[in-house]
């Protein structure tokens, strides 16, 4: 996603998803989020939760990288862009863009990256740990998470 700061200076953010569970997994916020950037934070996801089956996502020039394809190719992380123009192809990522765009981008105006940061943060929480999910009974990601995990069940094999 891209928007402004106040001053309007362009940012982008990278919103990083659990598609099992539709828990927030990152968020990363910068002015520039190149390839390099994405297995970054890819790494540091991996260490955390482990590699995924696959990766869903649009046909972003960061997500086309060579150096991004490379790291899902050495790891054995399937890619799978959606067609051009069908977003309906990832579309719990578009609704939960609409949400985060509705919720923090277009509620606020912001006066640097870091404010952004701050207020993604804070947001993401309370969607991982309160605010509850139809799909998922009514309960926040977080719990969803932590019942699969109680029951030896991966999230990650609810999505591929």
């Amino acid at each position: 996603m891209s928007d402004a700061l106040y001053g309007g200076k362009r940012f982008r953010t990278l919103n990083i998803l659990d598609d099992g569970v539709r828990e927030v997994l990152s968020i990363v916020i910068d002015t520039s989020i190149p390839g390099g950037r994405v297995v970054r934070t890819l790494e540091q996801l991996a260490e955390w939760r482990g590699l995924p089956k696959a990766l869903r996502m649009d046909n972003g020039p960061e997500l086309l990288s060579h150096v991004l394809v490379n790291w899902c190719e050495a790891r054995g992380v399937a890619l799978r862009y959606i067609q051009p123009g069908k977003p309906n192809q990832n579309a719990f990522i578009e609704r939960f863009n609409r949400t985060y765009r509705n919720e923090v981008l277009d509620a606020y105006l912001f006066n640097s990256l870091d404010q952004v940061r701050a207020i993604t943060d804070e947001w993401v929480q309370i969607y991982n740990e309160e605010r509850p999910h139809r799909s998922l009974g009514r309960i926040p990601p977080s719990q969803f998470r932590r019942q699969l995990e109680t029951a030896g069940i991966s999230s990650y094999e609810l999505s591929t």
